[in-house]
């Protein structure tokens, strides 16, 4: 049996990124790209093992990812296919340092043009103190809704961030929260004034009410006394959203989506908000760095010389 299969060599890779301590949920996304691409390899043209790798067949596959449809008949995104490239082309990249293939193989997979687009699902924060007024504060549910509400969109939290906070996280005195981001990855974000002090009363006077079961150190409880999961989440906001005549779909990443662009828009330093969202890369806030029509309209309107001179 061939020891040396292209199979193989994942095995050796995905071992080798584990040990460097890459995340678990990038580990899985990695895999779920190259085991595809390998299947294909294998039962299109036959390809087990790396010297059988060839530039054609990494043209073909390219070529496969645009041509391919989702069950809905749907292309896929360009930011799926790049992932899949990326993956691929990390992988390669690791073949070709063993010797194992050409590096000039890392050329044929190129990453496709992503569309320029404004951030899409984004509330103003008009439409945000919309929906918070139609939570009912009157009862503990209802309450804790409002403070993690109020804090996914003061600090621009992932839903898994949120539901992974404790009671310890939050520091009052220095207004901040510390936040388990990807990887493993911790960093203190700031708290805004009302948000704090709805937090407050939450864990204060609330809950208590909610029965924590012992031990329980999460900060957002379920009425049984458990931490919270994302379909709670989920299953109130789609709740609070019915009627309102929203013009987007709102998730709980809506709420992080909206904290950026409304600071952007507002002149915050974009470093800044990358390490509020924990970003690694500016490269992932670029979207949300466009202005949209009006803004422009606004900025030169008050900046373009000629805009400053009497009508005639």
């Amino acid at each position: 049996m061939n020891a040396n299969t292209l199979s193989d060599r994942l095995d050796e890779y995905i071992a080798l990124l584990r040990a460097r301590n890459y995340s678990p949920a990038t580990l899985d996304k990695i895999t779920a790209s190259v085991t595809p691409f390998l299947l294909w390899l294998r039962g299109v043209h036959e390809v087990e093992t790396p010297e059988l790798l060839r530039l054609e067949h990494l043209e073909a596959w390219q070529r496969r990812l645009a041509n391919r449809r989702t069950r809905k008949g749907m292309p896929l995104k360009p930011s799926t296919i790049n992932v899949r490239i990326v993956s691929v082309r990390g992988y390669l990249r690791h073949l070709a340092g063993r010797g194992f293939v050409l590096k000039t193989l890392l050329d044929a997979l190129e990453p496709v043009k992503l569309p320029r687009r404004l951030p899409e699902s984004v509330l103003d924060h008009a439409q945000v103190k919309k929906l918070i007024k139609r939570i009912d504060t009157s009862n503990p549910i209802g309450y804790r809704n409002r403070a993690l509400l109020e804090l996914l969109y003061t600090s621009g939290l992932r839903a898994k961030e949120i539901l992974s906070l404790d009671t310890g996280d939050i520091d009052f005195r220095q207004h901040t929260a510390l936040v388990h981001g990807k990887g493993g990855k911790d960093r203190i974000v700031p708290i805004g004034r009302t948000a704090l002090r709805v937090l407050e009363s939450y864990i204060v006077a609330v809950r208590p009410f909610l029965v924590p079961a012992p031990g329980e150190r999460a900060l957002f409880l379920t009425k049984q006394g458990g931490r919270c999961g994302y379909h709670i989440i989920k299953n109130w906001l789609n709740r609070y959203t019915t009627g309102l005549d929203l013009d987007v779909r709102v998730t709980s990443h809506t709420f992080r989506r909206s904290c950026a662009t409304e600071m952007i828009r507002a002149g915050a330093n974009i470093y800044h908000v990358k390490e509020l969202l924990g970003h690694e890369s500016l490269d992932t806030l670029r979207h949300y760095t466009r202005l949209t029509i009006n803004d422009l309209k606004a900025t030169h309107q008050k900046c373009h010389p000629r805009e400053k001179d009497e009508p005639r």
